[in-house]
């Protein structure tokens, strides 16, 4: 009989910490602790744009701002909008059917700099800018940001995981924001 005790115990340990790992991957439950929080650069290649500013603005701000394609609102949840602010909802898909769900509010300073914070998502801390400059051929988009985990070491590798993917959705955004801005540049 304790065999089978031990036997269900484990299962359900098991159990428990798969739907642990599901929550936390997917947003739905954020660990906040404040204990052992560890935090780290987010790291993507500032990006020369043919286009001006106000163009390459213009595309950042569109989809929380203005009209979403089809595409873009299967990303993008617009939650609340105010006159320079957004509360937003980011949908990532992970692989085998999972979606991560961020919240994060957005907040627009024309035309040099688009920033973004945290609300609920995987770890309990990021924070992030597009900042946008001048370069001879048009712009210059740079992505600064941090991402912190809670937990001390096992929080850290943690935060390693999430932060590589999110540097790689980062990484693709400004390469459609670059691909779109030049081209409404050569109309």
């Amino acid at each position: 009989m304790r065999v089978w005790r031990w036997g269900a115990a484990i299962v359900v340990g098991a159990g428990v910490a798969a739907l642990g790992y599901l929550g936390v991957a997917t947003g739905v439950i954020t660990v906040d602790a404040g204990i052992g929080r560890r935090v780290r650069k987010l790291n993507v290649k500032p990006t020369e744009i043919r286009a001006s500013k106000e163009v390459v603005f213009e595309v950042l701000a569109e989809p929380y701002l203005g009209r979403q394609t089809r595409a873009t609102a299967e990303k993008i949840t617009v939650l609340e909008r105010g006159s320079d602010m957004v509360l937003a909802a980011h949908r990532t898909r992970l692989g085998a059917g999972l979606v991560a769900v961020t919240v994060e509010t957005v907040r627009f300073a024309r035309p040099d700099r688009v920033d973004f914070r945290l609300v609920r998502g995987p770890v309990p801390h990021v924070v992030e800018q597009f900042l946008l400059g001048e370069w001879e051929g048009g712009c210059v988009l740079e992505y600064v940001g941090e991402l912190g985990a809670d937990g001390g070491a096992v929080g850290a590798r943690w935060g390693e995981l999430v932060a590589r993917r999110w540097e790689s959705v980062v990484a693709d955004t400004v390469a459609a924001v670059k691909s779109e801005a030049e081209r409404r540049a050569r109309r």
